[in-house]
């Protein structure tokens, strides 16, 4: 049996933004299956509910099979639906992969006090302030934009109920893009809320990248090489 990546983007994105990465995974000899979670589907429905359950399901559903190893991979935002799927199922996941990410503390929102769909446009300003899209080319930025789905408020403003402290035994690996591994750990000592839940885990592993928030596009064949080790039995 080969070992299952599960590779699960960020807001606004489906499972197309995985695609070199993807693709350099299953030449290697990976079962890859690339998500795009429930809410962003290019033809959803504003006026149709999705809760971070229904997005957590979906990935449960794609580890939920015969493999070798199960590795999990969440960039951004996605790490809300999957340290749920952690919380729910700890024995589907051997290792989850944070792209620029990290996993929430209990009852964190990303933004609680979201009003409507959270638009790409709605955030494009304050990333490109931050420097978030390092290392992108103009047609990727104008393919993002076209791309992109809004992301449905009613995941951006959900709390993340987790209640299994089983989910603190799965191995980490953060894969830090926007800024250096001990930048991490400088703020999750510090208690910065959407990072301070790194403490909470056993076993984490730091691995720099640096490039802009989207190391999918900017530096796909870097990134592939450091979920395929992530992914072999230590």
């Amino acid at each position: 049996m080969a070992t299952r990546i599960v590779l699960v983007p960020g807001f606004w994105l489906g499972q197309w933004a995985w695609d070199n990465v993807a693709a350099t995974l299953r030449e290697r000899g990976f079962d890859v299956v690339a998500l795009t979670l429930p809410g962003l589907e290019p033809d959803h429905h504003p006026e149709v509910t999705v809760t971070l359950a229904d997005q957590a399901a979906a990935i449960e559903a794609a580890l939920d099979v015969d493999a070798e190893r199960r590795i999990l991979v969440v960039h951004s935002g996605a790490s809300f639906p999957g340290t749920l799927v952690l919380d729910r199922r700890p024995d589907l996941v051997d290792r989850l992969v944070l792209v620029d990410t990290a996993p929430p503390k209990p009852g964190l929102a990303f933004n609680a006090e979201q009003v409507g769909g959270f638009t790409l446009a709605d955030a494009w300003p304050g990333l490109q302030e931050e420097g978030s899209f390092t290392d992108l080319t103009a047609a990727q930025l104008e393919t993002f934009r076209v791309r992109a789905v809004s992301q449905p408020a009613s995941v951006v403003t959900e709390a993340a109920e987790l209640n299994n402290d089983g989910r603190h035994q799965i191995p980490l690996t953060v894969i830090c893009t926007s800024f250096p591994a001990s930048a991490y750990q400088d703020y999750a000592a510090q208690g910065v809320p959407f990072l301070a839940a790194l403490l909470d885990y056993y076993d984490v592993t730091y691995i720099d990248l640096p490039t802009g928030h989207w190391p999918m596009w900017s530096k796909p064949e870097e990134l592939a090489d450091i979920i395929a080790k992530a992914s072999r039995v230590d």
